[in-house]
């Protein structure tokens, strides 16, 4: 995504959570979602197979 697009993005979810966002705070906000998008996008891209099983959770 373009930085405008991330603006918009941020402008759009911090209406919808009720969160007020500084002009200082923009650019590290527009930052990190970046990196969590590139790496939700490194996540869908990886080719697993159809039979793919989530592995089993093991707590204590």
């Amino acid at each position: 995504m373009t930085d405008p697009e991330l603006d918009l993005y941020i402008d759009a979810a911090s209406r919808a959570l009720g969160l007020r966002i500084d002009d200082q705070w923009r650019a590290a906000v527009r930052f990190n979602l970046g990196v969590s998008l590139n790496f939700c996008r490194l996540i869908d891209e990886f080719p697993f197979d159809d039979d793919f099983e989530p592995a089993n959770t093991f707590t204590a």
